[in-house]
């Protein structure tokens, strides 16, 4: 029995021995492996001290600042993405439930114009007389009015061609009292005209009158009031901008209200923001300088004429009634089924998004998407690096932002991909 245990023990103590040797071992090609390591950082630190020493000091100097110039973009890059993305994870939210909120609160119809009105007419017979002898009938009409008549084989309808609404409306107006008179001739439709067109401008006068009162908005010039009745025959890209002007007054409120700002001065710009769009005559400048020379001549303080001027960045804000009424334009004018757009505008300005992102170098292909709302940027992987596709990005936003004019928000997104592709045979 004694000699058993002696036995077992000496078994145990030599399985000791050999996991001792074998971890002696390990240990030393662990060593060999980092001495070697070691030996050719050694190796490489000799060699770049050999090169360096070939250098002149302004090359040497040249070198060192080369690296550290990547080194401190790369570190910038970096630090810009985490700021931008904490940044963009508070203000997003925030910013997103307050227009969210604001557009459920609010809800305007649209309606989308055209540049020929229908006039129903009692028979085909009352075409002839529209005519008159010799056509005099209807050259005294277009004369007087500034109207084309279409005179067709429609039955039993007239239509009337003008690219001023106003003008247009007037014609209509008149040419429904002419059939319901029955008596046309030259001097009853110069009469007819005439009476016409005091009723529009009632008509005009009136809708403005009803609009400030409908907002509660007081202290507006008769002038001013006039040009707000006129944007009820006024459309821009087939959105009413009667119905336009009285969504972003109340877009603009709701968003004053939560931002803690006076709802009733936002509500006030907001109205006025498109006033140069009905200007009389020809006037030089855009409209949003035209509605802020409006508004100045007619009293409005500097805060309305500033945020008339500044909606469309063409100026610096100078409160924060600007940004709101941008803001409220914007929501307006590019929520769905808003705005109508001619196919050749749709193209065009898918084209021009196209063109200034290919402009960037490293841009291999660009295509808008989403109606233009969004394009996407394929680049060449070799050029661009992850941390320049960023910035990238930013540039081609902020380059849209400065040379094309567009409702809402347009995303940028940069594709960086790269494959390697081998066939085992």
């Amino acid at each position: 029995m004694v000699l058993e245990r002696r036995e077992t023990l000496i078994v145990d103590k030599e399985k000791e021995l050999l996991t001792k040797e074998h971890n002696i071992h390990n240990k030393e090609r662990i060593i060999q492996a980092k001495s070697e390591r070691f030996d050719q950082l050694i190796k490489e630190q000799n060699e770049a001290l050999q090169k360096i020493a070939t250098f002149s000091k302004e090359e040497a100097k040249a070198m060192l600042m080369k690296n550290l110039e990547a080194e401190a973009r790369h570190e910038a890059a970096s630090t810009v993405n985490q700021i931008k993305e904490e940044a963009k994870m508070k203000a997003e939210e925030t910013s997103r439930e307050i227009i969210l909120q604001v557009i459920q609160r609010c809800a305007t119809a649209h309606t989308a114009e055209t540049a020929i009105s229908v006039v129903p007419i009692p028979s085909n017979e009352m075409k002839g007389r529209i005519i008159g002898r010799e056509g005099r009938n209807i050259r005294a009409f277009e004369n007087l009015t500034g109207v084309e008549v279409i005179i067709d084989d429609t039955p039993e309808t007239i239509s009337l061609s003008c690219f001023d609404p106003i003008r247009r409306e007037i014609a209509r107006m008149a040419m429904e009292k002419l059939i319901s008179d029955g008596r046309i001739h030259p001097a009853r439709i110069e009469e007819i005209v005439d009476n016409s067109r005091k009723d529009i401008e009632n008509v005009i006068k009136n809708t403005g009158e009803e609009i400030t009162l409908e907002l509660g908005i007081i202290g507006i010039s008769p002038e001013i009031i006039r040009h707000l009745g006129k944007m009820k025959y006024r459309t821009s890209y087939g959105q009413n901008l009667l119905q336009h002007s009285k969504e972003v007054a109340n877009l603009s409120a709701l968003l004053a209200q939560e931002l803690g700002l006076d709802p009733i001065v936002a509500k006030r710009a907001g109205l006025l923001h498109d006033l140069g769009k009905v200007a009389d005559g020809n006037v030089e400048g855009s409209h949003a300088s035209t509605g802020c020379e409006i508004a100045r001549k007619f009293g409005e303080n500097d805060v309305i004429v500033n945020a008339i001027a500044a909606h469309h960045e063409e100026t610096t804000p100078t409160s924060p009634y600007a940004a709101v009424v941008e803001i409220a334009d914007s929501i307006s004018g590019s929520r769905p089924g808003a705005r109508r757009e001619t196919i050749e505008a749709y193209i065009r300005r898918l084209n021009t998004l196209e063109e200034l992102a290919s402009s960037f170098d490293g841009v291999e292909r660009v295509f808008a998407i989403q109606a233009g709302r969004e394009i996407r940027v394929m680049v060449q992987p070799e050029r661009i690096s992850d941390v320049e596709a960023e910035g990238l990005a930013r540039e081609i936003a902020r380059r849209i932002e400065k040379e094309t004019q567009y409702p809402g928000q347009i995303k940028v997104t940069v594709i960086r991909e790269k494959r390697v592709v081998e066939t085992a045979k």
